[in-house]
């Protein structure tokens, strides 16, 4: 495949904000799977701790088929007590989606971790979800992000960012949430728009797999410590 049809995005967003339910919903519309196969929800969170949690703890990275381009998602924690792993997937990657929630706006690990990722360079779409919850503001939320990025001295390229709206849990994005769609076509076609296609940098890939083995051993140990850390509270 050529490089000018790949995309290497990352998902970040604040913990909740619904992250990883846009992952499944990328993967439906990628038709990762077959017609017959029913693989649920929260697909990326395999691991039994984090169904356990309803957290996202470890790094994954899945790709997703659109007409003749191939995205590959990288599906970031949003829990603050994983910084460090977020951090080390961002350099795996071209452009992020800040995922916001329409009601709650940024929050403090929103902050964090889109800061990492304008440090980077990455060029950031917003996407505000969750529009169909009972009070949001999705024009004060799109207000607050970039204001956001204003105080984190973000570039001017990556101030005139896309957005998006929509509601991953019911399947549809828009690029203005008074108009809902039937499905997330016009997210993936912004990230094709938006995101660039990868550098060729000369040299082997050994770096990058070397960090996407690190990275699994780092998140590795972080499980053990949740998992002492909860023997140790089952027997106060």
């Amino acid at each position: 495949m050529e490089v000018s049809k790949i995309r290497n995005i990352a998902i970040i967003a604040h913990v909740d904000h619904g992250k990883t339910t846009l992952v499944d919903k990328l993967l439906h519309a990628g038709h990762v799977f077959k017609d017959h196969e029913n693989p649920g929800e929260l697909i990326m969170d395999s691991n039994d701790l984090e169904r356990e949690r309803g957290i996202t703890i470890l790094a994954k990275n899945v790709s997703v088929r659109y007409k003749d381009y191939k995205i590959n998602v990288i599906d970031t924690p949003g829990h603050s007590d994983f910084g460090g792993e977020v951090e080390r997937v961002l350099n795996m990657a071209d452009g992020c989606l800040l995922l916001v929630d329409a009601f709650e706006g940024p929050m403090p690990q929103s902050r964090f971790v889109l800061q990492k990722a304008l440090s980077l360079g990455l060029k950031p779409i917003v996407v505000i979800n969750k529009v169909d919850k009972k009070n949001c503001t999705p024009d004060e939320v799109h207000e607050s992000v970039f204001d956001l990025m204003f105080a984190l001295d973000a570039t001017e390229d990556q101030l005139n960012f896309p957005t998006f709206y929509g509601s991953a849990k019911q399947g549809w994005m828009s690029d203005d949430w008074k108009k809902p769609t039937t499905d997330i076509t016009a997210l993936i076609e912004g990230i094709i728009e938006h995101i660039p296609a990868p550098k060729i940098d000369e040299g082997t890939t050994q770096l990058l797999i070397t960090s996407l083995e690190y990275s699994s051993f780092v998140g590795r140990i972080a499980i053990g410590r949740i998992q002492r850390g909860s023997v140790k509270a089952g027997q106060q």
